[in-house]
């Protein structure tokens, strides 16, 4: 399932929702300039590398001149693809612009990153030992949609949907398709404990301890700043 829009636009210009998709677009431009070589210092300097933040590598790898908790924030700009990058964008643009209304643009940006930065910490958790690089925006939209579910259970989600050669459209309440979409991240957290790491991050190219630790935790910081203070 794929979000298209929702029913709520919001009263106010989502600055920070834009100027994060600006910054994510330009860094992964910035991205595809490099080569491999380069690219790959630069995921190992700038993508959190979980052996790194703990300090329990046991093979030598490329190091930033920062410390490693700098790239807890900094791995949030990064994408492994054109496909990665698009679908985060889209999540971002779609629950992004009612939360940050509801927040206010200070408060949404601190959340926004918070999440971030929790979710990362969630996957490392889990794989504390891993030496691979671990980057992507999908935490913070994670968090971003856990509070959106909790203010906007029945939004409505133009939904793209899939059936067998065919595509159709639906619209789905926000409380079916994000607390499916969590569960289904929750789902294959579990399932990815004991599976081989792939190259870029976690289990077969997704994070997911990250997406479902984000989600949990935007739920809890939302309130904690004010999601429910303004007029639905």
């Amino acid at each position: 399932m794929v979000p298209l829009n929702d029913e709520n636009p919001t009263s106010k210009t989502a600055f920070v929702v834009y100027g994060l998709i600006v910054a994510n677009v330009l860094l992964f431009l910035y991205e595809i300039s490099l080569s491999d070589i380069q690219l790959r210092q630069f995921f190992y300097s700038w993508a959190v590398v979980p052996c790194q933040l703990s300090n329990t590598c046991s093979v030598p790898l490329p190091t930033s001149q920062f410390p490693e908790w700098v790239t807890l924030f900094s791995s949030q700009f990064l994408h492994g693809g054109w496909l990665h990058l698009g679908g985060n964008m889209l999540f971002l643009w779609i629950f992004g612009n009612n939360v940050e209304d509801c927040l206010g643009h200070v408060k949404f940006l601190i959340f926004y990153l918070a999440c971030g930065v929790l979710a990362s910490l969630s996957q490392w958790f889990f794989s504390s030992g891993s030496a691979i690089p671990t980057l992507g925006a999908s935490g913070a939209i994670a968090g971003v949609m856990g509070a959106y579910i909790l203010r906007f259970p029945k939004a409505k989600v133009l939904t793209l949907l899939p059936i067998g050669f065919f595509i159709t459209t639906v619209r789905i309440p926000a409380f079916f398709f994000l607390g499916f979409w969590f569960l289904q991240q929750a789902f294959y957290g579990v399932a990815s404990l004991n599976a081989p790491a792939n190259i870029g991050m976690e289990a077969g190219g997704i994070a997911y301890w990250a997406h479902a630790g984000g989600f949990v935790f935007g739920a809890i910081l939302g309130p904690l700043l004010g999601l429910f203070s303004s007029p639905e």
